[in-house]
């Protein structure tokens, strides 16, 4: 080839990628654009019921959403309890006549074995301590029923569960009396690390605390956290009663981020018990 058939065939060269670039540039900035759109149409639609029952737990964290009639949880196969189970409760759900005594803890075949049974928790000094209350759940029969399954369910000490952790249970109700409905999402703490201990065959992890955290939108948008340790000593709710930032530090739980930015940053920030 001589250099003049080289500098023609060049110039085509040149030609043909100019007239590629911009159609590619163009593909690439309707792509880019598309992507923007689909954001902003997410971030401005309403916020509903069953985003508030969506949370982020943190990287790496073993996570199994199992979806009930009345709660969502996620379960945690490696600690065989929930990492948090979330619920709406309204005030429709305060009431009803399907009782607990009617019931009895069942293992949840749908997570994989080893799992939390009923036997795990015998002799070990702990309740089987419901996450989503059995008193949420009177208003419907499978609800109540589902309240009972083992990944509903933390060991825990029997002073808190009949106790303080009860009494914010029922004050949760009179919230949901009050305002209409609020979301609730609890859980448990493990901060013994290698020190936590151990119960039953399958070997179900004690947590060393619990969470929760509660958000209503009515008046105007609200949210507040408690913090408990798993022992028997008095802990009234109202001294428990921590901003939702604190829970999520302790937690590495990212509660409600369905919520636009601003709403979320500013009631997660805030610890005002007067204005519930």
């Amino acid at each position: 080839m001589n250099k003049y058939s080289f500098f023609a065939l060049f110039l085509a060269l040149c030609a043909v990628g100019c007239r590629q670039q911009p159609a590619a540039m163009e593909q690439a900035q309707k792509s880019t654009f598309r992507q923007e759109v689909s954001k902003t149409a997410v971030q401005s639609r309403p916020v509903t019921t069953l985003d508030l029952l969506k949370q982020q737990v943190g990287r790496g964290t073993s996570e199994i959403m199992l979806a009930r009639k009345a709660y969502t949880t996620s379960y945690n196969k490696q600690t065989r309890t929930p990492n948090w189970v979330a619920w709406t409760l309204t005030k429709a759900h305060t009431y009803g006549n399907n009782q607990r005594s009617d019931e009895r803890f069942e293992e949840d075949t749908q997570v994989p074995t080893p799992r939390a049974t009923y036997q795990d928790f015998y002799n070990s000094r702990y309740d089987r301590g419901h996450m989503c209350p059995a008193g949420d759940n009177k208003w419907d029969a499978e609800a109540m029923t589902e309240s009972f399954l083992m990944t509903n369910i933390c060991p825990q000490n029997h002073g808190l569960n009949k106790d303080d952790w009860n009494e914010l249970e029922i004050q949760c109700r009179t919230w949901a009396r009050r305002f209409g409905e609020v979301t609730i999402v609890c859980g448990p703490l493990f901060e013994d690390g290698e020190n936590a201990r151990q119960i039953g065959r399958n070997k179900v992890t004690v947590p060393s605390g619990f969470f929760k955290v509660v958000y209503r939108a009515r008046p105007e948008p609200q949210a507040i956290g408690f913090l408990f340790d798993n022992n028997g000593k008095s802990q009234p709710w109202r001294e428990q009663a921590v901003s939702v930032d604190e829970v999520e530090r302790r937690t590495g739980i990212n509660f409600f981020h369905m919520l636009p930015d601003d709403v979320e940053d500013a009631v997660e920030a805030r610890l005002d018990l007067s204005v519930w």
